[in-house]
């Protein structure tokens, strides 16, 4: 069974970082690690973090602000997972997400997939993609 490393890099997301949270601990597959980058947040992010910190497929790092891509850089550092997913903590995921992700893995070095945009606080979604 394939193991899932999930980085999400974490700044001043405070407004919606619990349903991103919500979105990865209740994933019906259960074998990924979660990776949270605080990079530097000045708002409560840090406090909803804590709240989940007992879920023990999480680890959490703090750093000071370097943006993104450091922030992405070192979740990669310390993933161990088979592959490796970014999600932003503005986002939130498919509740099956990783579980079908995982039955659709055939050896493949990249999966792409769709997404949906959420234009107003109504959950109106438009679909990107193909």
């Amino acid at each position: 069974m394939a193991k899932f490393s999930v980085i999400v890099p974490i700044y001043n997301s405070e407004k919606y970082l619990k349903k991103c949270l919500d979105g990865l601990v209740n994933q019906t597959f259960k074998n990924i690690e979660i990776i949270l980058v605080n990079d530097g947040s000045t708002d409560n992010s840090e406090n909803i973090i804590n709240d989940y910190l007992n879920d023990t497929r999480i680890i959490y790092l703090k750093k000071e602000n370097g943006g993104q891509a450091s922030a992405r850089n070192l979740g990669l550092s310390k993933a161990t997972g088979d592959y490796i997913s970014f999600i932003d903590s503005d986002d939130y995921v498919d509740l099956e997400m990783f579980d079908k992700l995982n039955k659709c893995l055939n050896n493949w070095d990249i999966i792409c997939f769709d997404y949906f945009l959420t234009i107003n606080s109504n959950d109106t979604y438009h679909k990107v993609g193909s």
